[in-house]
């Protein structure tokens, strides 16, 4: 299983990775990232906080990557995430917030 982590734009995310220590880990982020850094397959393109749809469009995101566990960087994604957290467990998909460190 995979581990998704959001804002990876930021240092706090490559932080976070280097602690998992991990080759199942995911960064991804919904704000702008250069091509060349989406290419590799370990950095995607993540929906924008902003749909009406966000919490499906991540939920069928983490389902189709086989995604178990996400840490959530940004305090608009969490919070949409942390309301949907019920519908996220019943795929046993864990969402841990990172917000203080951002």
């Amino acid at each position: 299983m995979n581990i998704l982590i959001t804002a990876a734009n930021s240092a706090p995310a490559y932080k976070q990775k280097n602690l998992l220590n991990s080759d199942t880990v995911i960064m991804g982020d919904y704000m702008d990232l250069p091509d060349f850094m989406l290419k590799p397959g370990k950095l995607i393109r993540l929906p924008n906080p902003a749909s009406v749809s966000y919490t499906h469009e991540m939920l069928t995101l983490c389902l189709d990557m086989g995604i178990e566990t996400v840490y959530v960087f940004r305090e608009q994604e969490a919070g949409l995430l942390l309301e949907s957290e019920t519908l996220f467990n019943e795929y046993n998909i864990k969402i841990l917030t990172k917000l203080n460190e951002l």
